[in-house]
């Protein structure tokens, strides 16, 4: 009987545990599966696992590829297993691709004589995951905001960063969700950030590699009106629950996708971007809509200069600009009193009314 060994936290095990398992068994006659304890996983990792000892070695236990489990209790570090491993003396231990403990597992094969074999990153049945994905995405939020950028945008972007200057935007209300968008796609909203959060993924990462900035992620996780500092990461410089803002808000949709990452390499009038953002920082300061409009205004001429089409006047609109800078998507309108907002509601079909949202 060729007997394979295979090693591992297991700590929330998923389908791609299982494939694992199977290919290792494949190796041989018989596998036997180690976890490592939680009194290891706390030694190691500093945390705790996800359930009980005896839980897990129920769970792999019950798998059909399995024929013997066993609890690591050794405290050296990515060999926790070794006094199961010299009683068993398996033919094979078999280790993924990306095993950190090469060196320790190579020389305890060769005190027993067993053949050490990395098995290939084969084509996965299901997307790839690992124990910390699933934790993120069991905590992850079922509900998040949007939001609306009122100036600074680009200048969250790294290579256009300045120092000493801001970004200013505002997570909004009706909340999306996983089963309910109540918003156009590639809209200019942040969608993509608050997909990520809702999946329990990184937006930061994900939103720099398409080559723009982290304002989308930094405020959806934030909430509220925010003024952060321009720079290579999210700093936040101060916020606001945006209730002056209750009752003057709404969206307009142009009726074409945005596209931010292609709009990424035009020319952009930096020197006015940074005013706006100044501007509208200090209208947030004061909880002064005129002076908030001001710096909006100031932005949408900087949007005007990359080349967006004008867009449509409306009757009591303070300002003005288009979310996010792809050209597209859903524009921002600001109105002095829920009054001027209720008028232009009611005129313009294209038009919606949006709340800032603040996370208590």
């Amino acid at each position: 009987m060729k007997k394979v060994f295979v090693s591992g936290c297991y700590d929330i095990i998923h389908g791609g545990h299982v494939q694992f398992f199977e290919e290792a068994r494949a190796l041989g006659d018989h596998l036997t599966v180690s976890f490592a304890s939680s009194e290891v996983l706390w030694i190691h990792k500093r945390r705790k696992p996800s359930i009980p000892d005896e839980h897990k070695k129920a769970l792999l236990e019950s798998l059909r590829v399995v024929d013997l489990v066993v609890v690591g209790r050794g405290l050296e570090e990515g060999i926790d297993f070794r006094e199961h491993f010299l009683a068993l003396r398996p033919d094979v231990l078999a280790v993924t691709e990306d095993d950190k403990y090469a060196h320790l597992k190579r020389a305890l094969c060769a005190e027993v004589g067993a053949t050490y074999v990395v098995l290939p990153k084969t084509p996965p049945r299901f997307e790839p995951v690992s124990t910390s994905s699933i934790v993120r995405f069991v905590q992850a939020p079922t509900e998040a905001p949007l939001r609306v950028d009122f100036a600074g945008g680009w200048l969250d972007v790294p290579r256009y960063a300045r120092e000493g200057e801001f970004i200013v935007n505002c997570a909004i209300s009706p909340l999306v969700s996983l089963r309910e968008w109540p918003f156009e796609k590639q809209a200019g909203l942040g969608g993509s950030g608050a997909w990520a959060l809702l999946n329990g993924k990184d937006g930061f990462e994900s939103e720099l590699d398409l080559g723009v900035g982290w304002q989308d992620p930094a405020v959806i996780r934030e909430t509220g009106l925010c003024v952060w500092r321009s720079g290579p990461t999210p700093v936040l410089e101060f916020k606001h629950n945006g209730d002056f803002l209750k009752g003057r808000m709404a969206i307009y949709w142009t009726g074409s996708a945005h596209d931010t990452p292609a709009s990424a390499k035009l020319v952009h009038d930096f020197d006015r971007i940074a005013e706006s953002a100044r501007i509208a920082r200090d209208g947030v300061l004061k909880t002064c809509i005129d002076t908030l409009a001001r710096g909006i205004d100031l932005y949408y001429g900087a949007q005007l200069f990359e080349g967006m089409s004008p867009l449509p006047d409306i009757a009591g609109a303070l300002a003005k600009k288009y979310c996010g800078g792809g050209h597209g998507g859903y524009a921002l309108y600001l109105f002095p009193d829920e009054g001027s907002r209720s008028a232009a509601l009611a005129s313009h079909d294209a038009l919606r009314p949006i709340e800032p949202f603040c996370r208590v």
